[in-house]
């Protein structure tokens, strides 16, 4: 597609004398010849491995659903009251719903002003952000478009992924039109830093080729269904070297529902803040350091305590937690992961030690800011 075509209609934004936008015509969003490639010919396949076969029919099924996303930063000229468009960035993403909704990733759409998705079909359309989850980096975008004209992934689910199982990811890397590759499930559990500076954990990693362009993407199992979203490479070029990461649809599954309705993923947790790591570890403590307890919240009903001021003026720590339900944490970070797998509403377990005793509380979550 044209990054091309869109910057150039965003380019024709201009502002008029009152200082606002005028109102010209800013994105194609016409039917184009539809860029979807058509079913396979009774036949077409002979002489193709049954491999090959199902390959060329994922990359069929999906590309309808994938489209290409570019942003742009709009300038103010500085002797002029035009206002032009600087491209910022250009990444994949696919269709949620027959709504309009649209899954990336959040550091595609983050630093843009004016946001295009083009469509399989051709068609260009200005897309709004709707919610966001840095920490997850994923956004949804909404299109105004009719029904009819968008076509759904199908989510599949990430839990019971297995290392060495054939995937293919589906995008649009250096703003080429949709582009396949190809390969495996190289590693589970690993762990990426998202734009909001979180780890996300569980990330799935990929031999598939995934380069600039990809980012937003989805990560499709044999059978076509969505299982991640390409989010990361790892390289020391910015180019593909055969570690490609993907964030797992159960935790898109869960969260985009949440970015629809609120614009912003619900935290679970206790009613308390934490001191960050890299205090705890240089004072030697293990656990997750509660800072603050704040009134009226779970943390403060139980009896925790937060950090304390001596009597001569000095900082004491009062309680840690480390361990939810049995399981031990170290991190702040590890400590809201688990708070958000239970879910707000749920009840947690956790080990709290104060000094060198320990204790079991339990504990209802909240949603907490």
């Amino acid at each position: 597609m044209k990054l091309r075509l869109t910057l150039a209609l965003l380019v024709a934004m201009a502002v008029g004398a009152a200082g606002t936008l005028a109102a010209v015509p800013l994105f194609r969003s016409s039917v184009a010849p539809s860029l979807a490639p058509p079913p396979l010919a009774p036949g077409a396949v002979a002489g193709l491995e049954p491999g090959e076969t199902r390959d060329i029919q994922v990359f069929r099924q999906a590309t309808p659903s994938v489209v290409f996303i570019t942003t742009a930063t709009l300038r103010r000229g500085l002797f002029s009251a035009d206002v032009y468009a600087t491209p910022q960035a250009s990444g994949s993403g696919f269709v949620w719903d027959h709504d309009g909704h649209v899954v990336t990733n959040f550091h595609v759409v983050e630093s843009g002003d004016a946001i295009v998705v083009g469509l399989a079909d051709g068609s260009e359309w200005p897309a709004r952000v709707v919610g966001v989850a840095p920490d997850k980096d994923l956004a949804v975008l909404h299109i105004d478009v009719p029904a009819g004209a968008l076509v759904p992934v199908v989510p599949g689910t990430s839990e019971d992924l297995l290392v060495g199982q054939r995937v293919l990811a589906v995008g649009n890397p250096f703003g080429l039109d949709h582009t396949l590759t190809v390969g495996v499930v190289s590693a589970l559990g690993r762990e990426i830093r998202s734009p909001g500076g979180r780890l996300i954990h569980d990330i799935i990693q990929t031999d598939a080729a995934i380069n600039p362009g990809n980012s937003g993407g989805p990560l499709l199992d044999s059978r076509g269904h969505v299982i991640g979203v390409n989010s990361a490479i790892y390289s020391q070029s910015g180019s593909s070297a055969g570690i490609g990461f993907a964030i797992p649809i159960d935790t898109v599954r869960r969260l985009v529902p949440q970015l629809i309705a609120r614009g912003a993923p619900i935290q679970a947790g206790i009613g308390a803040s934490f001191v960050p790591e890299a205090f705890t570890r240089r004072a030697g403590l293990d656990g997750v350091a509660l800072l603050e307890v704040f009134p009226g919240q779970p943390a403060a009903a139980a009896g925790l305590r937060g950090l304390m001021r001596t009597s001569r003026g000095g900082i004491a720590v009062g309680d840690r937690i480390v361990g939810v339900d049995g399981q031990p944490v170290s991190t702040p970070d590890e400590l809201l992961d688990a708070f958000d797998a239970k879910g707000v509403g749920s009840t947690v377990g956790l080990t709290v030690a104060r000094g060198g005793e320990k204790r079991k509380v339990e504990l209802k979550l909240v949603e907490t800011d």
